[in-house]
């Protein structure tokens, strides 16, 4: 499975924490953790060409087709030409 959305090119960051005892000191930092966006393989029909995809998206992309619709979203992010 891809790690980074197909439209929106979302990937994973590295985050890093800190405890309530360690706000106080700023010593021994907690270690780094990678955090991994909410994806998901979906397989999108666009109307105006007769044909599906098959996507790996983020959540926000999903919202983002079913608002603009998938033509429009799919152009805008070049993988219909």
């Amino acid at each position: 499975m891809a790690k980074t959305c197909d439209i929106t090119k979302k990937g994973s960051l590295m985050a890093g924490g800190y405890s309530n005892v360690v706000r106080a000191t700023k010593f021994n930092p907690t270690g780094k953790v990678r955090k991994y966006p909410n994806l998901q393989k979906k397989r999108i029909y666009v109307p105006e060409l007769k044909k599906f995809f098959n996507l790996t998206i983020s959540t926000q992309a999903i919202k983002t087709i079913a608002k603009n619709g998938a033509f429009a979203t799919l152009k805008k992010a070049g993988i219909i030409k």
